[in-house]
C-alpha cells in the first residue's frame, strides 16, 4: 500500500495519515482544535505534536474556546508548567486569544462556515505526484490567513493555514500514488 513519502515510519503518524489528515473536517470545534494545534507546531515536528496531542486536550479543557477564552495569567503558568505539551508563551497566550476570536467568529458565522467559504464548501483536489510538487503555501492560504488575523487570531501565518487546509481536508494534497487521494477526493 503506497502512502504519501512523510507518513512514516512510526505508526502513530501512519494511523493519522491513514485515517485523518485530509478528510473533510466539517465540525467547527474540530477545525479550532487542529488550527491551534497548527499553530504550536511551527518550528516544530508534526509527530512531535500528534504525540502530544492527548495532553493538550487535558491541559487545554477539551479546546474548549468557552472556557478558554476567560483564562488569563494564572493557566498561562501553569500550561508553561506542563511537560506534557509545548510550553511557549507565545503560543499559549495566543491560543487563549484565539478562542476570544473564535467565539466571536461563531457567533458573526460559524467558525466552520468562515472557513468553508473560501472554497464554496468544496475541498480543493490537487493532483500532486511528489512531495517536491506541494507548495508550502497558497495565495488562497495567504488570503485566509490574513483574514484570520484581521478577527484576531495569532499564530496562523500563511504556511500554518495551508497545513491546517491539508490537514482538515479544505485541500487533498494526498499524492496521486497515495491510496488515501481517491477516498478523500470522494468525500469531498
Amino acid at each position: 500500500m503506497e502512502r504519501c513519502a512523510w507518513a512514516g515510519p512510526e505508526q502513530i503518524y501512519i494511523d493519522y495519515h491513514d485515517t485523518e489528515w485530509g478528510v473533510p473536517e466539517r465540525d467547527a470545534r474540530a477545525l479550532w482544535e487542529k488550527l491551534i494545534l497548527d499553530g504550536f507546531q511551527a518550528g516544530l515536528s508534526w509527530i512531535t505534536i500528534l504525540k502530544k496531542r492527548e495532553n493538550f486536550r487535558s491541559a487545554f479543557a477539551g479546546f474548549d474556546p468557552e472556557v478558554i477564552a476567560s483564562w488569563g495569567e494564572p493557566e498561562v503558568a501553569r500550561l508553561l508548567s506542563d511537560p506534557g505539551i509545548i510550553r511557549h508563551r507565545g503560543k499559549i497566550e495566543a491560543t487563549i486569544g484565539n478562542a476570544r476570536a473564535y467565539l466571536a467568529i461563531a457567533e458573526q458565522e460559524g467558525f466552520d462556515q468562515f472557513l468553508w467559504k473560501y472554497l464554496d464548501g468544496t475541498p480543493l483536489q490537487n493532483s500532486f505526484a511528489t512531495q517536491a510538487e506541494v507548495p508550502p503555501s497558497t495565495d488562497l492560504s495567504t488570503r485566509i490567513s490574513k483574514d484570520l488575523r484581521k478577527a484576531g487570531f495569532r499564530f496562523c501565518g500563511p504556511t500554518i493555514v495551508y497545513a491546517f487546509m491539508e490537514a482538515c481536508g479544505l485541500v487533498n494534497d494526498h499524492l496521486v500514488t497515495c491510496h488515501r487521494h481517491g477516498p478523500c477526493a470522494a468525500m469531498a
